[in-house]
């Protein structure tokens, strides 16, 4: 199978004083979610994408392996004709019409234009509302209308799908209710997603990719992994900085109820929620839960100690503090591969007492560990 085909959006906007100045790569699949404070542009962002706003200044707007708009060529693609699924804040379907309609209504345009040509059966069915087919939109619940209205712009056959905060309408229990059905598009529809969103948990569970918005421009872009991890513009999702891994569940000690789980060359021990043998996860770790020392301590009720080399030391936010960024990749591993990173705040009366140099093998002793699917 051939390398999904890069995106590249070149974008300037401007409305009153507010300036939207970003230059991104980003990977032709996957899900890669805009994240940043209310009104740092990422919205406009997506408007200008499906061309509800017109970028200045030598924009250029590829995507799925279309080309939308390119200044330097006068091309400019009106938004009706860009093969595109929008999903909004609120479901905003038909009441008049039966969900089977609602999603059926957008499937002549651009049909067969998109990666991948989805029947709406395998909409219905991908999303898990074959039995809400004859219902009216206003017999449903929010989770539902959303659903709904993700399998809609599915049914549209887009090349790429943008959802605008798609569960800040919902509550916790119906936002909790949805994120597993936006993990099993990332798994299951090969269609790159734009995912916009100030959700902490929704970034954890979902981002492949992760933009970093402020004020109008990109502070941060790249796996969702490491951008989490870095210590330049540290990323603060909930209560601190912290790291995101991927791993697969190895084994399951049914005595103890936990999970063994296989972050690269790193494996940990967290609570089991029903995982199984083979399953993919995420976990994060905050920064605050991870603490550090030359030597393995012995006689210690922290499960998870893990060998690791200081990468780089940084200030913490507070005279008081330093923000320590681990790479738990074996000393050996290849210069070019991605290893597993970790962050720890420490004092910096720690970082003084250890003589904690970059270079240097500690021991990460990890207090808390987070699975977020």
């Amino acid at each position: 199978m051939s390398a999904p085909v890069q995106q590249r959006l070149r974008l300037q906007w401007q409305r009153g004083a507010f300036v939207l100045d970003v230059d991104l790569s980003l990977p032709g699949s996957g899900i890669t979610v805009l994240y940043g404070p209310s009104g740092c542009g990422k919205t406009s962002l997506l408007r200008c994408v499906a061309g509800l706003e017109r970028a200045q200044g030598n924009a250029l707007v590829q995507m799925g392996g279309l080309t939308w708009q390119d200044d330097s060529r006068g091309l400019f693609v009106p938004t009706h004709r860009r093969a595109i699924g929008y999903v909004f804040q609120e479901a905003s379907l038909f009441e008049h019409l039966s969900v089977r309609d609602n999603i059926a209504f957008g499937r002549p345009r651009n049909a067969g234009t998109g990666a991948a040509a989805l029947s709406l059966d395998a909409v219905v069915a991908l999303l898990g509302i074959g039995h809400l087919l004859a219902r009216r939109s206003t017999d449903l619940s929010g989770g539902e209308r959303q659903r709904v209205a993700i399998a809609r712009a599915l049914a549209a056959q887009p090349a790429v799908l943008l959802l605008d905060e798609p569960l800040s309408a919902l509550d916790h229990a119906r936002r909790q209710e949805i994120l597993p059905w936006l993990e099993r598009l990332r798994h299951e529809v090969h269609i790159p997603m734009l995912y916009v969103t100030h959700a902490a948990d929704e970034v954890a569970r979902l981002a492949d990719t992760l933009v970093v918005m402020d004020q109008g421009r990109a502070v941060a872009c790249g796996a969702a992994t490491e951008v989490l991890a870095q210590v330049d513009t540290p990323v603060v999702l909930g209560e601190d900085a912290g790291a995101l891994l991927q791993g697969t569940v190895q084994s399951i000690d049914s005595d103890w109820h936990l999970a063994e789980v296989q972050c690269g060359s790193a494996t940990l021990w967290l609570r089991d929620s029903g995982l199984v043998v083979g399953q993919g996860v995420r976990v994060r770790v905050l920064a605050r839960d991870v603490s550090l020392a030359l030597a393995e301590v012995q006689g210690s009720s922290i499960q998870n100690a893990l060998r690791a080399t200081v990468r780089s030391i940084v200030p913490g936010g507070h005279p008081s503090q330093a923000l320590v960024q681990l790479q738990l990749a074996p000393p050996d591993a290849a210069p070019d591969s991605a290893p597993n990173l970790l962050l720890a705040r420490i004092t910096q009366r720690a970082v003084h007492s250890l003589d904690l140099q970059v270079g240097q093998a500690v021991w990460a002793h990890i207090k808390s560990v987070g699975l977020v699917r």
